[in-house]
Protein backbone atom coordinates (compact mmCIF):
# COMPACT_ATOMS: atom_id res chain seq x y z
CA UNK A 1 0.00 0.00 0.00
CA UNK A 2 1.28 3.36 -1.10
CA UNK A 3 1.65 5.89 1.99
CA UNK A 4 0.43 9.38 2.75
CA UNK A 5 1.35 12.64 3.75
CA UNK A 6 -1.34 14.05 6.12
CA UNK A 7 -1.69 17.63 7.14
CA UNK A 8 -2.51 16.94 11.28
CA UNK A 9 -3.61 21.06 11.49
CA UNK A 10 -6.40 21.43 8.82
CA UNK A 11 -9.09 19.42 7.44
CA UNK A 12 -8.59 17.41 4.74
CA UNK A 13 -12.09 18.93 2.54
CA UNK A 14 -12.35 22.57 2.80
CA UNK A 15 -15.69 24.58 3.67
CA UNK A 16 -18.48 24.74 1.69
CA UNK A 17 -19.03 28.20 2.35
CA UNK A 18 -15.60 29.59 2.65
CA UNK A 19 -13.87 27.33 0.30
CA UNK A 20 -11.05 27.32 3.50
CA UNK A 21 -10.06 24.19 5.06
CA UNK A 22 -10.73 24.30 8.76
CA UNK A 23 -8.16 23.68 11.76
CA UNK A 24 -8.34 20.57 13.55
CA UNK A 25 -7.88 20.45 17.36
CA UNK A 26 -4.71 19.51 16.78
CA UNK A 27 -3.88 22.98 15.44
CA UNK A 28 -0.23 24.23 16.39
CA UNK A 29 0.11 21.20 18.49
CA UNK A 30 3.32 19.40 17.53
CA UNK A 31 4.30 18.34 14.17
CA UNK A 32 2.17 19.06 11.66
CA UNK A 33 2.88 16.46 8.94
CA UNK A 34 2.36 13.14 9.14
CA UNK A 35 3.52 10.23 6.86
CA UNK A 36 2.01 7.33 7.09
CA UNK A 37 -0.10 4.29 5.38
CA UNK A 38 2.93 2.68 4.70
CA UNK A 39 3.15 -0.78 4.65
CA UNK A 40 4.92 -2.55 7.39
CA UNK A 41 6.04 0.99 9.28
CA UNK A 42 5.20 2.99 11.63
CA UNK A 43 4.09 6.62 10.80
CA UNK A 44 6.03 9.43 11.32
CA UNK A 45 5.05 13.15 12.38
CA UNK A 46 7.60 16.02 10.49
CA UNK A 47 7.60 19.65 10.96
CA UNK A 48 7.60 20.91 7.22
CA UNK A 49 6.53 18.97 3.99
CA UNK A 50 9.29 18.72 2.42
CA UNK A 51 10.76 16.40 5.24
CA UNK A 52 7.51 15.06 5.43
CA UNK A 53 7.97 13.89 1.42
CA UNK A 54 12.14 13.13 1.75
CA UNK A 55 11.15 10.49 3.88
CA UNK A 56 8.08 8.55 2.60
CA UNK A 57 9.73 8.17 -0.42
CA UNK A 58 12.82 6.82 1.52
CA UNK A 59 10.52 4.53 3.68
CA UNK A 60 8.70 3.68 0.33
CA UNK A 61 11.83 2.30 -1.27
CA UNK A 62 13.04 0.29 1.77
CA UNK A 63 10.05 -1.01 2.49
CA UNK A 64 9.74 -2.33 -0.65
CA UNK A 65 13.32 -3.61 -0.71
CA UNK A 66 12.76 -5.41 2.94
CA UNK A 67 15.22 -3.17 3.98
CA UNK A 68 13.25 -0.31 6.20
CA UNK A 69 14.37 -0.04 9.56
CA UNK A 70 13.02 2.59 11.72
CA UNK A 71 15.25 4.74 13.24
CA UNK A 72 12.96 5.52 16.87
CA UNK A 73 13.93 1.32 17.36
CA UNK A 74 17.34 2.12 18.19
CA UNK A 75 16.25 4.48 20.27
CA UNK A 76 16.92 1.92 23.30
CA UNK A 77 19.75 1.31 25.66
CA UNK A 78 22.53 -0.84 24.89
CA UNK A 79 22.40 -1.07 28.19
CA UNK A 80 18.49 -2.15 28.11
CA UNK A 81 18.63 -4.00 24.95
CA UNK A 82 21.47 -6.33 26.72
CA UNK A 83 19.93 -7.01 29.88
CA UNK A 84 16.39 -7.48 27.62
CA UNK A 85 16.67 -8.92 24.22
CA UNK A 86 19.79 -10.09 23.68
CA UNK A 87 21.45 -12.18 26.92
CA UNK A 88 17.95 -13.80 28.25
CA UNK A 89 18.10 -15.18 24.30
CA UNK A 90 21.50 -16.94 24.68
CA UNK A 91 22.29 -20.57 25.27
CA UNK A 92 25.67 -20.71 25.77
CA UNK A 93 27.66 -23.98 27.44
CA UNK A 94 28.29 -22.79 30.95
CA UNK A 95 32.05 -22.67 30.05
CA UNK A 96 31.22 -19.97 27.55
CA UNK A 97 28.59 -18.17 29.68
CA UNK A 98 30.53 -17.33 32.61
CA UNK A 99 33.46 -15.39 31.05
CA UNK A 100 31.21 -14.10 28.22
CA UNK A 101 29.44 -12.15 30.96
CA UNK A 102 31.80 -11.22 32.92
CA UNK A 103 33.26 -9.63 30.15
CA UNK A 104 29.96 -7.67 29.28
CA UNK A 105 29.18 -6.86 32.53
CA UNK A 106 32.30 -5.20 33.60
CA UNK A 107 33.54 -3.67 30.10
CA UNK A 108 30.66 -3.08 27.54
CA UNK A 109 28.26 -1.81 30.07
CA UNK A 110 30.51 0.13 32.07
CA UNK A 111 31.85 1.79 28.90
CA UNK A 112 28.69 2.00 26.16
CA UNK A 113 25.40 0.87 28.29
CA UNK A 114 24.22 4.36 28.79
CA UNK A 115 24.81 4.83 24.59
CA UNK A 116 21.27 4.14 22.41
CA UNK A 117 22.03 1.84 20.13
CA UNK A 118 21.58 4.64 17.38
CA UNK A 119 24.12 6.86 18.51
CA UNK A 120 27.09 3.98 18.84
CA UNK A 121 29.13 5.35 15.59
CA UNK A 122 32.99 4.91 14.73
CA UNK A 123 33.31 7.90 17.20
CA UNK A 124 31.62 5.87 20.10
CA UNK A 125 33.85 2.95 18.75
CA UNK A 126 37.41 4.75 18.87
CA UNK A 127 36.38 5.62 22.50
CA UNK A 128 35.11 2.84 23.56
CA UNK A 129 38.66 1.37 22.17
CA UNK A 130 40.64 3.61 23.99
CA UNK A 131 39.26 2.85 27.52
CA UNK A 132 39.13 -0.62 26.95
CA UNK A 133 42.71 -0.75 26.07
CA UNK A 134 43.31 0.82 29.63
CA UNK A 135 41.29 -1.73 31.27
CA UNK A 136 42.39 -5.09 29.85
CA UNK A 137 45.19 -6.34 27.58
CA UNK A 138 45.13 -10.04 26.19
CA UNK A 139 41.14 -9.89 26.01
CA UNK A 140 40.51 -6.65 24.45
CA UNK A 141 39.91 -8.72 21.47
CA UNK A 142 37.12 -11.11 22.50
CA UNK A 143 35.67 -8.07 24.46
CA UNK A 144 35.14 -6.59 21.01
CA UNK A 145 33.86 -9.28 19.45
CA UNK A 146 31.49 -9.60 21.91
CA UNK A 147 30.03 -5.66 20.98
CA UNK A 148 30.34 -6.90 17.68
CA UNK A 149 27.98 -9.42 18.01
CA UNK A 150 25.63 -8.14 20.44
CA UNK A 151 25.10 -4.79 17.29
CA UNK A 152 24.89 -7.82 14.71
CA UNK A 153 22.23 -8.67 16.62
CA UNK A 154 20.44 -5.28 17.03
CA UNK A 155 20.85 -5.48 13.11
CA UNK A 156 18.68 -8.71 12.90
CA UNK A 157 16.19 -7.19 14.80
CA UNK A 158 15.51 -3.82 12.96
CA UNK A 159 17.11 -1.58 15.60
CA UNK A 160 19.94 -0.28 13.55
CA UNK A 161 20.70 -0.05 9.65
CA UNK A 162 24.08 -1.51 10.26
CA UNK A 163 26.94 -2.70 12.81
CA UNK A 164 29.77 0.03 13.40
CA UNK A 165 32.14 -2.35 14.48
CA UNK A 166 32.14 -4.24 11.00
CA UNK A 167 30.94 -1.09 8.95
CA UNK A 168 33.33 1.45 10.29
CA UNK A 169 36.67 1.75 8.18
CA UNK A 170 38.71 4.07 10.32
CA UNK A 171 38.10 2.36 14.00
CA UNK A 172 39.76 -1.54 13.63
CA UNK A 173 39.02 -4.51 16.16
CA UNK A 174 42.37 -4.54 18.66
CA UNK A 175 44.79 -6.71 16.95
CA UNK A 176 45.32 -10.48 19.69
CA UNK A 177 48.73 -10.66 21.30
CA UNK A 178 50.38 -13.47 19.52
CA UNK A 179 53.51 -14.90 21.60
CA UNK A 180 55.19 -18.03 20.51
CA UNK A 181 54.61 -20.96 22.61
CA UNK A 182 57.03 -22.00 25.30
CA UNK A 183 58.55 -25.32 26.45
CA UNK A 184 59.55 -26.41 29.57
CA UNK A 185 63.43 -28.04 29.26
CA UNK A 186 63.95 -31.97 30.90
CA UNK A 187 65.71 -30.12 33.67
CA UNK A 188 62.93 -27.56 34.65
CA UNK A 189 59.77 -30.01 33.72
CA UNK A 190 61.89 -32.59 36.46
CA UNK A 191 61.97 -29.32 39.16
CA UNK A 192 58.47 -29.13 39.15
CA UNK A 193 57.39 -32.24 39.34
CA UNK A 194 59.74 -32.87 42.76
CA UNK A 195 58.27 -29.60 43.66
CA UNK A 196 54.77 -31.15 44.03
CA UNK A 197 52.72 -33.14 46.80
CA UNK A 198 53.43 -36.71 45.27
CA UNK A 199 49.50 -37.41 44.68
CA UNK A 200 49.40 -34.34 41.69
CA UNK A 201 52.60 -35.38 40.07
CA UNK A 202 50.65 -37.29 37.86
CA UNK A 203 48.52 -34.43 36.81
CA UNK A 204 51.94 -33.44 35.56
CA UNK A 205 53.35 -36.17 33.82
CA UNK A 206 49.97 -36.58 31.89
CA UNK A 207 50.29 -33.37 30.44
CA UNK A 208 53.94 -33.79 29.54
CA UNK A 209 53.24 -36.99 28.08
CA UNK A 210 50.03 -37.20 26.53
CA UNK A 211 49.20 -33.52 26.12
CA UNK A 212 46.06 -33.19 27.91
CA UNK A 213 44.65 -29.65 28.57
CA UNK A 214 44.04 -29.20 32.81
CA UNK A 215 40.08 -29.96 32.68
CA UNK A 216 40.47 -33.16 30.86
CA UNK A 217 43.25 -34.87 33.38
CA UNK A 218 41.05 -33.58 36.39
CA UNK A 219 38.46 -35.42 34.42
CA UNK A 220 40.43 -38.08 33.11
CA UNK A 221 39.13 -41.69 34.43
CA UNK A 222 40.15 -44.88 35.02
CA UNK A 223 38.05 -46.63 32.20
CA UNK A 224 40.50 -43.72 29.93
CA UNK A 225 43.83 -45.60 30.17
CA UNK A 226 44.78 -48.58 28.81
CA UNK A 227 47.74 -49.56 30.11
CA UNK A 228 47.89 -52.78 28.16
CA UNK A 229 48.35 -50.75 24.65
CA UNK A 230 49.41 -48.06 26.11
CA UNK A 231 46.55 -45.38 25.68
CA UNK A 232 45.27 -42.60 26.84
CA UNK A 233 41.18 -41.69 25.91
CA UNK A 234 40.61 -38.29 26.35
CA UNK A 235 36.70 -38.40 26.13
CA UNK A 236 35.97 -35.59 28.75
CA UNK A 237 36.74 -32.74 30.49
CA UNK A 238 35.68 -31.42 34.57
CA UNK A 239 34.64 -27.78 34.23
CA UNK A 240 33.09 -25.69 36.56
CA UNK A 241 30.08 -23.09 35.62
CA UNK A 242 29.85 -19.04 36.86
CA UNK A 243 28.62 -20.20 40.26
CA UNK A 244 31.32 -22.75 40.83
CA UNK A 245 29.54 -25.99 40.34
CA UNK A 246 31.45 -28.84 38.50
CA UNK A 247 30.10 -30.93 35.81
CA UNK A 248 31.21 -33.10 32.60
CA UNK A 249 31.75 -32.28 29.17
CA UNK A 250 33.21 -33.33 26.06
CA UNK A 251 36.59 -31.81 25.89
CA UNK A 252 37.65 -28.20 23.55
CA UNK A 253 35.91 -28.25 20.25
CA UNK A 254 33.38 -31.50 21.13
CA UNK A 255 36.67 -33.90 20.05
CA UNK A 256 37.58 -37.13 21.68
CA UNK A 257 40.80 -38.43 20.97
CA UNK A 258 43.43 -41.34 22.09
CA UNK A 259 46.87 -40.48 22.55
CA UNK A 260 49.50 -43.05 22.74
CA UNK A 261 51.56 -42.89 25.44
CA UNK A 262 55.49 -44.44 26.21
CA UNK A 263 56.19 -47.15 28.61
CA UNK A 264 57.81 -45.11 31.34
CA UNK A 265 54.43 -43.43 31.50
CA UNK A 266 52.73 -46.27 31.88
CA UNK A 267 54.74 -47.18 35.03
CA UNK A 268 54.30 -44.20 36.48
CA UNK A 269 50.62 -44.36 36.31
CA UNK A 270 50.47 -47.64 37.26
CA UNK A 271 52.50 -46.74 40.43
CA UNK A 272 50.02 -44.02 41.21
CA UNK A 273 47.00 -45.70 40.73
CA UNK A 274 48.24 -48.07 43.49
CA UNK A 275 49.28 -45.33 45.75
CA UNK A 276 46.14 -43.04 45.18
CA UNK A 277 43.30 -45.53 44.04
CA UNK A 278 40.76 -43.69 42.03
CA UNK A 279 37.64 -42.10 44.02
CA UNK A 280 34.06 -42.18 42.32
CA UNK A 281 32.46 -39.74 41.16
CA UNK A 282 29.02 -38.39 39.93
CA UNK A 283 28.43 -35.30 38.16
CA UNK A 284 26.12 -33.76 35.25
CA UNK A 285 26.70 -33.93 31.86
CA UNK A 286 27.40 -30.70 30.26
CA UNK A 287 25.50 -28.40 32.41
CA UNK A 288 24.66 -28.60 35.77
CA UNK A 289 21.49 -26.00 35.84
CA UNK A 290 18.12 -28.16 36.89
CA UNK A 291 16.48 -29.72 34.17
CA UNK A 292 13.58 -27.77 32.80
CA UNK A 293 12.11 -30.07 29.89
CA UNK A 294 12.68 -33.91 29.22
CA UNK A 295 15.03 -32.85 26.70
CA UNK A 296 17.42 -31.14 28.37
CA UNK A 297 16.99 -33.53 31.33
CA UNK A 298 18.26 -36.63 28.97
CA UNK A 299 20.92 -34.24 27.96
CA UNK A 300 22.35 -33.28 31.86
CA UNK A 301 22.01 -37.11 33.08
CA UNK A 302 24.41 -37.35 35.78
CA UNK A 303 27.35 -39.38 34.46
CA UNK A 304 29.56 -41.75 37.13
CA UNK A 305 33.63 -42.58 36.25
CA UNK A 306 36.41 -43.26 38.93
CA UNK A 307 38.30 -40.38 38.96
CA UNK A 308 42.69 -40.55 38.40
CA UNK A 309 43.24 -37.18 39.70
CA UNK A 310 41.34 -36.29 43.51
CA UNK A 311 42.27 -34.17 46.37
CA UNK A 312 43.28 -35.42 49.44
CA UNK A 313 40.12 -35.38 50.83
CA UNK A 314 38.99 -37.42 47.91
CA UNK A 315 37.19 -34.71 45.88
CA UNK A 316 37.17 -33.44 42.33
CA UNK A 317 39.66 -30.76 41.93
CA UNK A 318 38.73 -27.17 41.83
CA UNK A 319 41.21 -25.17 39.21
CA UNK A 320 41.19 -22.07 40.85
CA UNK A 321 41.85 -23.75 44.37
CA UNK A 322 44.86 -25.82 42.78
CA UNK A 323 46.13 -23.16 40.64
CA UNK A 324 46.78 -21.03 43.88
CA UNK A 325 47.78 -23.77 46.37
CA UNK A 326 49.69 -26.31 45.07
CA UNK A 327 51.05 -25.47 41.03
CA UNK A 328 52.25 -21.86 41.69
CA UNK A 329 53.85 -22.66 45.55
CA UNK A 330 55.76 -25.78 43.62
CA UNK A 331 56.69 -23.57 40.88
CA UNK A 332 58.44 -20.46 43.67
CA UNK A 333 60.05 -23.84 45.19
CA UNK A 334 61.37 -25.11 41.37
CA UNK A 335 62.57 -21.45 41.24
CA UNK A 336 60.45 -20.82 37.75
CA UNK A 337 58.47 -18.03 39.57
CA UNK A 338 58.97 -16.00 42.69
CA UNK A 339 57.28 -15.06 45.30
CA UNK A 340 56.12 -11.18 45.40
CA UNK A 341 54.66 -10.11 48.05
CA UNK A 342 51.72 -11.02 50.69
CA UNK A 343 48.16 -11.02 51.60
CA UNK A 344 45.16 -11.57 54.45
CA UNK A 345 42.58 -13.70 54.11
CA UNK A 346 40.17 -14.37 56.06
CA UNK A 347 37.70 -17.56 55.09
CA UNK A 348 34.10 -17.65 56.18
CA UNK A 349 34.07 -19.21 59.72
CA UNK A 350 37.82 -19.82 59.80
CA UNK A 351 40.74 -17.61 61.14
CA UNK A 352 42.93 -15.05 59.49
CA UNK A 353 45.74 -16.14 57.20
CA UNK A 354 48.70 -14.95 55.26
CA UNK A 355 48.86 -16.28 51.94
CA UNK A 356 52.08 -15.73 49.37
CA UNK A 357 51.60 -13.59 46.32
CA UNK A 358 53.40 -15.01 43.53
CA UNK A 359 54.75 -13.27 40.36
CA UNK A 360 52.57 -13.53 37.70
CA UNK A 361 53.41 -15.79 34.56
CA UNK A 362 50.76 -16.98 32.04
CA UNK A 363 53.59 -18.83 30.12
CA UNK A 364 54.26 -21.06 33.28
CA UNK A 365 50.48 -22.35 34.06
CA UNK A 366 49.58 -26.00 33.70
CA UNK A 367 49.33 -25.61 30.31
CA UNK A 368 53.22 -25.00 29.08
CA UNK A 369 52.99 -29.16 29.84
CA UNK A 370 50.76 -28.99 26.40
CA UNK A 371 52.93 -27.10 24.73
CA UNK A 372 56.36 -28.93 26.29
CA UNK A 373 54.94 -32.39 24.53
CA UNK A 374 54.13 -30.97 21.01
CA UNK A 375 57.54 -29.30 20.97
CA UNK A 376 59.32 -32.92 21.98
CA UNK A 377 57.05 -34.54 18.89
CA UNK A 378 57.44 -32.10 16.58
CA UNK A 379 61.95 -32.02 17.55
CA UNK A 380 61.78 -36.22 17.03
CA UNK A 381 60.45 -35.28 13.82
CA UNK A 382 56.59 -36.32 14.14
CA UNK A 383 54.20 -35.65 11.69
CA UNK A 384 52.35 -32.37 11.82
CA UNK A 385 49.03 -34.32 11.31
CA UNK A 386 49.51 -36.86 13.77
CA UNK A 387 50.33 -34.37 16.28
CA UNK A 388 47.48 -32.17 15.45
CA UNK A 389 45.20 -35.23 15.71
CA UNK A 390 46.97 -36.15 19.42
CA UNK A 391 46.58 -32.66 20.57
CA UNK A 392 42.12 -32.50 19.48
CA UNK A 393 43.08 -29.29 17.68
CA UNK A 394 40.14 -29.07 14.67
CA UNK A 395 42.99 -28.47 11.94
CA UNK A 396 46.64 -29.14 11.64
CA UNK A 397 46.82 -25.19 10.44
CA UNK A 398 45.99 -24.44 13.78
CA UNK A 399 48.83 -26.43 15.08
CA UNK A 400 51.46 -25.40 12.68
CA UNK A 401 50.31 -21.90 13.58
CA UNK A 402 50.98 -22.63 17.36
CA UNK A 403 54.29 -24.95 16.85
CA UNK A 404 56.13 -24.18 14.07
CA UNK A 405 58.96 -22.51 15.97
CA UNK A 406 59.04 -26.03 18.10
CA UNK A 407 59.97 -27.69 14.39
CA UNK A 408 63.77 -28.59 13.54
CA UNK A 409 66.01 -26.76 11.71
CA UNK A 410 63.49 -24.32 10.43
CA UNK A 411 64.34 -22.40 7.91
CA UNK A 412 68.00 -23.71 8.51
CA UNK A 413 68.21 -25.25 4.44
CA UNK A 414 67.05 -21.62 2.77
CA UNK A 415 70.12 -20.23 5.19
CA UNK A 416 72.67 -22.35 4.07
CA UNK A 417 71.67 -21.18 0.41
CA UNK A 418 71.23 -17.75 1.24
CA UNK A 419 74.70 -17.94 3.07
CA UNK A 420 76.18 -19.12 -0.62
CA UNK A 421 75.53 -15.64 -2.20
CA UNK A 422 77.69 -14.01 0.17
CA UNK A 423 80.98 -16.51 -0.62
CA UNK A 424 83.61 -15.21 -2.24
CA UNK A 425 85.51 -16.65 -5.64
CA UNK A 426 82.92 -19.12 -6.29
CA UNK A 427 83.01 -21.63 -9.35
CA UNK A 428 80.71 -20.22 -12.33
CA UNK A 429 77.38 -22.01 -11.66
CA UNK A 430 76.64 -24.32 -15.32
CA UNK A 431 73.89 -26.59 -16.46
CA UNK A 432 73.95 -29.94 -15.42
CA UNK A 433 75.86 -32.18 -18.67
CA UNK A 434 77.11 -29.13 -19.81
CA UNK A 435 80.31 -28.90 -21.54
CA UNK A 436 83.66 -27.10 -19.95
CA UNK A 437 84.47 -23.49 -20.67
CA UNK A 438 87.52 -24.71 -22.61
CA UNK A 439 85.96 -26.96 -24.42
CA UNK A 440 83.61 -24.15 -25.81
CA UNK A 441 86.52 -22.08 -26.31
CA UNK A 442 88.42 -24.82 -28.58
CA UNK A 443 85.38 -25.42 -30.61
CA UNK A 444 85.54 -21.41 -31.52
CA UNK A 445 88.86 -22.20 -33.44
CA UNK A 446 87.81 -24.57 -36.39
CA UNK A 447 87.34 -23.06 -39.37
CA UNK A 448 84.47 -24.90 -39.94
CA UNK A 449 82.84 -23.37 -37.05
CA UNK A 450 84.17 -19.35 -36.96
CA UNK A 451 81.58 -18.52 -39.88
CA UNK A 452 78.36 -19.78 -37.89
CA UNK A 453 79.75 -18.36 -35.01
CA UNK A 454 80.39 -14.74 -36.11
CA UNK A 455 76.98 -14.98 -38.00
CA UNK A 456 75.53 -15.59 -34.30
CA UNK A 457 77.30 -12.90 -32.92
CA UNK A 458 74.78 -10.27 -34.85
CA UNK A 459 71.50 -12.08 -33.85
CA UNK A 460 68.74 -10.15 -31.62
CA UNK A 461 67.58 -13.61 -29.45
CA UNK A 462 64.22 -13.16 -27.19
CA UNK A 463 63.13 -15.83 -24.76
CA UNK A 464 59.87 -16.69 -24.00
CA UNK A 465 58.04 -18.97 -21.46
CA UNK A 466 55.61 -20.97 -23.55
CA UNK A 467 52.07 -22.68 -22.45
CA UNK A 468 54.18 -25.90 -21.02
CA UNK A 469 56.47 -24.51 -18.81
CA UNK A 470 59.40 -24.57 -21.80
CA UNK A 471 61.34 -21.80 -23.65
CA UNK A 472 60.63 -20.72 -26.72
CA UNK A 473 63.26 -18.47 -29.14
CA UNK A 474 62.59 -15.94 -31.75
CA UNK A 475 65.62 -14.19 -33.22
CA UNK A 476 64.36 -10.96 -34.10
CA UNK A 477 67.26 -9.11 -35.51
CA UNK A 478 69.99 -11.01 -38.46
Amino acid sequence: MAGYIEDRWLKKRPDKETGKRERTALYGKGKRYKVAGISGVRARSFDTHDDAKRWKAKAEHESAQGEFVDARRGDMLLKDYVEVHWWPSRTDEPSTFGPMRSRIWRHIIPLLGTKRLRDIDAAALRTFKAELLTRVEGSAPVIWTHLSTILEAAVDDQRIVRNPCRSSRTVKAPRPQRGKAKAWSQKTADAVRDALNARYRLALDLTLGAGLRQGEAFGLAEDDIDLENGFVHVRRQLRWDHRARPYFCLPKGGKTRSVPIPPLLVSRIRSALKEFPPVECRLPWRNPEPAATPLEEKQRKPVTVRLVLTTTHGNRIHFKTWNERTWKPALARAGVISIVGEKLEKPRGGRQRTNPVFELSRTDMFHVGRHTFASVQLQAGESLVTLSQWLGHASPNITLGHYAHFMPEAGARGLQVMNGWFEDDLPPILPENSPEPNTIASLTSKAQLSGPIAFGADMSIKYKETARGGLAVNIIEC
